[in-house]
């Protein structure tokens, strides 16, 4: 099923056709990006293992209580996301900003690996990185690459909000050397109801540059949550919470022999040599496939400490 996203682009070069519109998308789509976001958290502290399958619950989890569709085939906020206090509004919406800002790049720019900087660390000082910084990086399919610092917004960004979002994602000026082809602030926002997307590529000046190097085992964060979700939904202990979320993960054989052995990199240079192979065959470029259950097209209903 078709779901609509309206957007809004600025400042991107001439090359670049789109302006602003309706991107047509499904959830199939946006699950597959909340689920692969190259993003550490909390539950990696305790490595491998259980604590990829719960981040990629965490993240549907978090989609499903946030949006859901409506009779126009729009994603509109839920009553569950309404009734959260602010603290948590901000961080639902955060990641909301995230998604959507894989989903566009992956549809509109030909970008559909993106890492989250703090994936980074053990190579930077902290103190270089900082809060005032993009939030993720990502290479298209001819080998650029770009970053992004991305927002989410309860309601339409004023224009210091963009401002800011401009300042941070200007300050990645290079990945293994090689220069940022395009530095991007996004948002992801609610108008008034209705979810929306709005993006822009400022002009590349910027001061206390940050350089990374070139990802290698980084991309162990990208692959490592669906492969858990993979793993664990036809049986064990988990299956059952896997049940819940009315998701089945598709990872290409090919793929799944590689990230199994642990050689993400490797994995993910495979998907980039076999991309238009994998999408003819349903997967995403990076080889995988998120399928959503029925309940995904019905309203959302609290349960409990549940979701469907």
């Amino acid at each position: 099923m078709t779901l609509r996203i309206e957007f809004t682009s600025q400042a991107f070069p001439t090359s670049y056709t789109f302006r602003c519109g309706t991107l047509e998308t499904s959830w199939s789509e946006i699950l597959w990006a909340a689920i692969t976001l190259g993003r550490p958290s909390a539950y990696h502290v305790f490595r491998h293992g259980p604590s990829s399958f719960h981040e990629a619950i965490f993240r549907l989890a978090l989609i499903r209580m946030a949006v859901e569709q409506d009779w126009s085939l729009h994603l509109r906020r839920t009553d569950a996301f309404a009734a959260l206090d602010p603290t948590e509004k901000g961080m639902v919406s955060y990641f909301l900003g995230m998604t959507l800002c894989k989903l566009f790049a992956s549809r509109l720019l030909a970008t559909p690996w993106l890492l989250h900087l703090d994936v980074f660390r053990e190579h930077l000082n902290p103190a270089i990185l900082g809060r005032s910084r993009p939030d993720l990086v990502g290479e298209d399919v001819s080998g650029r690459w770009h970053a992004f610092e991305s927002k989410g917004r309860s309601a339409a960004p004023s224009q210091s909000d963009k401002n800011k979002a401009k300042f941070q994602a200007l300050r990645l000026i290079s990945i293994g050397n090689q220069n940022c082809s395009m530095n991007i602030g996004s948002f992801a926002f609610f108008n008034p109801d209705v979810l929306e997307f709005f993006w822009k590529d400022p002009d590349p000046k910027t001061a206390i540059p940050i350089e990374l190097p070139r990802p290698d085992g980084e991309w162990r964060y990208y692959y490592e949550p669906a492969l858990s979700l993979a793993t664990e939904s036809s049986s064990g202990p988990m299956a059952s919470e896997a049940e819940l979320a009315d998701v089945e993960i598709s990872i290409h054989p090919e793929i799944w022999r590689l990230l199994e052995g642990g050689r993400w990199s490797a994995a993910r240079e495979i998907a980039k040599q076999n991309r238009e192979a994998f999408r003819l065959q349903g997967y995403q470029a990076d080889g995988l496939k998120v399928s959503p259950g029925n309940s995904w097209m019905k309203p959302y209903e609290p349960r409990g400490d549940r979701w469907r």
